[in-house]
């Protein structure tokens, strides 16, 4: 999960024999989608592109009149392609990216239910169904989702002689342990600007807290928080326990190729992490992370979002695709192909009973009980541009986390108080 300008994409495209055709035959000629998507893979071997491209030539032979077209971007540059498009007047047919608000704010999205046959609808998995809407209305499709655990590494625990822990007093004895080990990182905390927002929520989920209260109104400061907070900054980076990259300077990116590489202790993970470390050969085990008093009673979820735009008119071709886009089979397919949580019950309930899928089981039994960023927010984007920036400061020497969640909440108000 998780977890984002490319060349611009024609607005309309039309073979050349259609008028003719229509024309001659009385029929409406072919209708071309357009897809903007983001790349899940790691290399050319399994870009996205390839997926992408086998289901459309297999959905174009069942819907003749249909056409599919489907350029893939790497996520540090898909959302900002797809703004750029929108923003120039040539918004694509449909988008799956990080985020949707901010358009469905903006009235440029069809509903899901002016798109989406109604099984199709109701086999979203409910806490992401409501994740995808603004003002009870869903705009945003989710198209894949993840959950987080504490990854750590056998051999460097076993070496240690120590166990996975189940509490943060727990977690910071073993980084302790690590560390009199020569570990590089006995705990790799990636503050850094790559995505350092989710390394904050896990955290503050593990703490008791999130982003957001009861009400969904941001309460980044809260007491709980600054506590989490406050635990890491004394008895995590101030015990020189986080490695020898500040973690605001760490990024996920490379948090995750040292622990590749056997340089981490421990570490939080999406189930990516898993293909990562076992093609270095790293034998890994996944517990749930820990809290203050035992296991965190929630984890982190992450969904990232397929929407549809209304400017090229095409609602009906666009809700044909996207029924076929989330039958069981293309949903498990893409899956299994990345090492992600379906987004849909059927599917889920296939992952769960299969033996093929065994390893991503514990990451499945966690999205039930996940919590996902307020992306339902429209002031999300910017609130996440600023924990991106500026988190990494509360843990620093000299710091106070409580000053540094107070500014980030501050800012977080006035853009809640903007939408």
């Amino acid at each position: 999960m998780q977890r984002h300008i490319t060349g611009l994409i024609a607005a309309t495209a039309v073979l050349g024999m259609a008028g003719a055709l229509t024309a001659c035959s009385g029929g409406s000629g072919d209708v071309t989608l357009k897809l903007v998507a983001a790349d899940y893979g790691d290399s050319a071997a399994n870009s996205s592109q390839k997926y992408w491209d086998a289901l459309g030539a297999a959905f174009e032979q069942e819907h003749p009149g249909i056409k599919v077209e489907v350029d893939v971007y790497n996520w540090k540059v898909v959302d900002a392609k797809v703004k750029q498009l929108v923003d120039g007047g040539h918004a694509p047919d449909m988008a799956q990216i990080g985020a949707y608000s901010d358009y469905a704010a903006a009235d440029k999205l069809y509903p899901v239910g002016n798109l989406l046959d109604v099984p199709t609808q109701a086999d979203f998995l409910p806490q992401l169904a409501d994740a995808g809407k603004v003002d009870d209305v869903q705009y945003g499709m989710p198209f894949a989702s993840s959950t987080r655990l504490l990854f750590y590494n056998k051999k460097l625990f076993k070496d240690a002689g120590i166990t996975p822990p189940t509490t943060w007093a727990e977690l910071a004895a073993d980084a302790k342990a690590l560390k009199a080990h020569g570990v590089r990182y006995p705990y790799a905390l990636p503050l850094g600007t790559e995505e350092a927002q989710a390394e904050t929520m896990i955290w503050m989920l593990s703490g008791g807290a999130a982003y957001t209260d009861d009400v969904g109104s941001y309460a980044i400061d809260s007491q709980r928080n600054v506590d989490t907070f406050d635990f890491l900054k004394d008895d995590l980076v101030g015990k020189g326990l986080t490695g020898p990259t500040p973690p605001g300077k760490l990024n996920r990116a490379q948090a995750f190729a040292a622990f590749a590489k056997g340089e981490v202790g421990m570490l939080n993970g999406h189930p990516t992490l898993m293909q990562m470390a076992a093609g270095k050969g790293i034998d890994y085990g996944t517990v749930q992370l820990p809290g203050p008093d035992g296991p965190a009673k929630s984890t982190m979820g992450v969904a990232d979002w397929m929407m549809a735009f209304k400017q090229n008119g095409h609602a009906k071709e666009i809700g044909t695709f996207l029924n076929y886009v989330y039958s069981e089979k293309n949903v498990l397919d893409f899956s299994r192909e990345y090492d992600l949580l379906p987004v849909t019950n059927s599917a889920s309930d296939t992952m769960a009973a299969a033996k093929e899928d065994k390893k991503l089981w514990p990451f499945l039994d966690q999205l039930s009980n996940s919590e996902l960023y307020p992306v339902g927010n429209t002031s999300w984007p910017s609130v996440s541009a600023d924990i991106k920036k500026e988190i990494g400061s509360a843990v620093a020497p000299n710091s106070s986390p409580a000053a540094v969640l107070g500014r980030i909440q501050n800012e977080a108000a006035a853009a809640e108080s903007a939408e």
